[in-house]
């Protein structure tokens, strides 16, 4: 399992297949959601197989998880299982703005 204090995360990727559609959508309500609790965290989109080698917390559909992770071995993966009820999202700003630490684990909705 893979943890992060959530002062220590400063990248977030939200992870995609390969396209532009329900996954951009979501990266950019994970966005707006971290600008509106004043945090100082860099919210990018990204192909699973390009997750950059400093991110800090993947988000990402479960069926992607398993390549988030290998793609990612040092991120926490943050799953969800539907693009219009992201749980994953939620949780993640939630425990950023308690400064809660951030684990890997994959969410239920």
């Amino acid at each position: 399992m893979t943890e992060k204090l959530a002062q220590d995360v400063h990248l977030v990727v939200f992870a995609c297949e390969a396209g532009m559609g329900s996954s951009l959508i979501g990266a950019n309500q994970l966005k707006k959601r971290v600008k509106n609790a004043g945090l100082e965290v860099q919210v990018i989109h990204s192909p699973v197989n390009q997750i950059p080698p400093n991110t800090d917390v993947v988000v990402a559909h479960e069926g992607l998880a398993a390549r988030a992770r290998a793609a990612a071995p040092n991120a926490v993966v943050l799953t969800f299982r539907n693009f219009m009820n992201n749980t994953a999202s939620e949780l993640l700003v939630r425990r950023l703005e308690a400064g809660e630490a951030i684990a890997d684990e994959a969410g239920p909705g």
